[in-house]
């Protein structure tokens, strides 16, 4: 058995689909099950990762997790990793982020700050863990969305920032590969899309799917962070989004043949991730 957390976000929304579609068995951890919404042959267990006193149901006679942390912070990491391995879990597929820190010493704060402390936990754990460190997220750009709807300009900062973004169907498909086959345990994945594109030639592929000229305008990082932080996000999250994007215009995100090495399929282009969002964008 399988157990997917943040099984009804994006990620692990396509780590239970495939892993369904695959005629696997897979539990999906939700906070309230009356509120999934899953296919035939899923299995919804209540349970919440900020509080590890409820996962005892979800990690019963499951031998792989893949795990998706939704929390800002890893607070409540260590409980969940005790309670994964008094269940019975051997294996953890753990979506990280690139940047997370290999060097003992180094305290990142925001983002890679839990990301780097739940990858240290599980060095440290008994678990057979493999870390999945996507770069950008295709997802990431549905927040133009609003903007795409109303119009036809995206208003962002940073438009010459280069990125590698990722179908979060790859994510998925590199995670179960490593809970289903030998020899992932202890590696190391940095997964990106096949191409880099800039956030400008983003909003155009966008525009492409839905058969819309939509452009890009620049507008000042303040403005982009008073967003972000109504939005919900922490301060020092909004800081470090705009921090990585500033930097991104000098040092674009590479790019990886993880997903091909891993799956034995390509990984998707944004074109193709834009295609599959397009009723997300309004088209």
């Amino acid at each position: 058995m399988i157990l997917v957390t943040g099984a009804t976000g994006r990620v692990g929304g396509q780590a239970v689909a495939q892993a369904n579609w695959a005629g696997l068995p897979v539990r999906a951890l939700v906070r309230d099950p009356a509120r999934a919404d899953f296919p035939a042959g899923v299995e919804v267990v209540r349970g919440d990762l900020a509080d590890p006193a409820t996962l005892g149901p979800a990690f019963a006679g499951v031998s792989a997790v893949f795990l998706v942390w939704p929390l800002p912070t890893a607070d409540t990491a260590p409980a969940v990793l005790e309670a994964a391995v008094a269940g019975g879990v051997r294996r953890i597929a753990y979506v990280s982020a690139w940047g997370a820190a290999d060097d003992p010493e180094e305290e990142p704060d925001g983002i890679l700050g839990f990301h780097t402390a739940i990858e240290r936990l599980l060095r440290a754990s008994p678990l057979e863990w493999t870390l999945l460190r996507p770069g950008g997220f295709a997802a990431n750009t549905l927040h133009w969305a609003d903007q795409i709807r109303a119009g036809d300009v995206v208003h962002a900062p940073y438009g010459e920032a280069g990125r590698s973004l990722i179908h979060e169907a790859d994510i998925a498909a590199v995670g179960l590969r490593a809970l289903t086959h030998e020899g992932h345990a202890g590696a190391t994945y940095h997964l990106t899309g096949p191409e880099v594109l800039t956030q400008a030639e983003q909003v155009r592929t966008i525009g492409e799917a839905l058969g819309r000229d939509i452009r890009f305008e620049e507008s000042p990082p303040e403005v982009a962070r008073k967003a972000y932080v109504a939005a919900g996000l922490p301060p020092s999250f909004a800081d470090g989004i705009l921090e990585a994007h500033a930097e991104l215009v000098k040092h674009p995100e590479p790019v990886t043949h993880t997903v091909a090495e891993v799956t034995g399929h390509k990984a998707r282009t944004f074109a193709e991730w834009a295609r599959d969002h397009a009723a997300d964008f309004g088209g």
